[in-house]
């Protein structure tokens, strides 16, 4: 992963829904770019054609207030026009009408948030995957250790394929990562890579 953009169009109402579904997909370096965060921080509707124009994949998240919005079917259309790959995020398979309509996409369940997000991440790591042998791209996250005194950077390498991941959140495990300077110990959700506790190294 080096540098890869998406961008996400939706309703300004599902604003919360989109916040909630990517916000780990934010931990990731990958450039994410949420149209109605967009348009609040200043940015024109004429500028938002520049991020969907420089993006790897549009997510377009398609829900009963959103699917008729002409924002979104403006952005999807752009996105197509520029050969830029569109995945439907939806709430009802109906909802995925025209050229997305062959697209399994991934479906929105929210009573199970965590599975919705690891789909996402699945459909996410195929389309960004570089391209060759490599099966698995070079996913990770990095952050800045948070323990006393400690600010060395402290990285998380996602070797395991998604079906790997998915196991180890059915069996309750964790992926976990230490600082080297100090050893704490980071958790992390295998499903979402969502951050869950942190301990102290041993002294």
């Amino acid at each position: 992963m080096t540098g890869e953009q998406l961008y996400v169009s939706h309703a300004p109402v599902d604003l919360d829904l989109v916040q909630d579904l990517f916000s780990t997909v934010r931990n990731f370096p990958v450039g994410v770019h949420v149209a109605l965060e967009e348009v609040e921080s200043g940015r024109s509707r004429k500028r938002l054609e520049g991020r969907i124009a420089n993006s790897n994949v549009v997510v377009a998240v398609l829900t009963e207030r959103s699917a008729d919005s002409r924002w979104v079917n403006q952005e999807i259309g752009y996105a197509l026009a520029k050969g830029i790959p569109v995945l439907p995020l939806y709430t009802d398979a109906d909802l995925r009408g025209g050229f997305l309509a062959d697209d399994e996409g991934v479906r929105i369940d929210r009573d199970d948030l965590s599975r919705t997000v690891f789909e996402l991440l699945c459909r996410l790591r195929r389309e960004l995957a570089p391209l060759g042998a490599l099966s698995v791209p070079n996913w990770y996250i990095q952050f800045t250790c948070t323990s006393a005194r400690c600010t060395h950077p402290v990285v998380l390498e996602l070797e395991e394929d998604q079906s790997k991941l998915w196991k180890l959140h059915e069996h309750g495990k964790l992926l976990s990562v230490s600082c080297d300077d100090c050893g704490t110990t980071y958790s992390f959700d295998p499903a979402t890579i969502g951050y869950v506790h942190r301990e102290p190294a041993v002294q």
